[in-house]
């Protein structure tokens, strides 16, 4: 798994390639605990090059976002593809978190 981040205006955009499972999830989980602890809360995270998700992936996505709502953050998502969509879909995450195909769409939300 790789990490990539950029601030655009106030928003942190995160893209993560490779795969989010029961090795890579606790990086994942703690890179964005980071970021939040540095002061970010608004959240966009880019998943064009993400492979696999796992379980441990997607309930890392939901630690994160309590302490997101906490704190009157916003995680959004954009580029899903395949499988990671799949998942997203069948795990009912697509009802729970808003989901848009461009980083530009998702972006406008903030």
């Amino acid at each position: 798994m790789e990490i990539n981040k950029k601030k655009e205006k106030d928003v942190l955009v995160i893209s993560v390639s490779g795969r989010i499972d029961a090795v890579t999830a606790p990086d994942f989980e703690k890179n964005l605990s980071e970021s939040i602890g540095a002061g970010e809360k608004n959240f966009l995270i880019k998943m064009n090059q993400l492979e696999y998700i796992s379980s441990a992936g997607l309930r890392s996505i939901l630690a994160i976002a309590k302490v997101l709502k906490t704190k009157e953050g916003k995680m959004i998502f954009s580029g899903l593809q395949g499988p990671v969509k799949d998942v997203f879909k069948i795990s009912g995450f697509g009802s729970i978190f808003t989901i848009y195909d461009t980083e530009e769409d998702a972006l406008k939300q903030f």
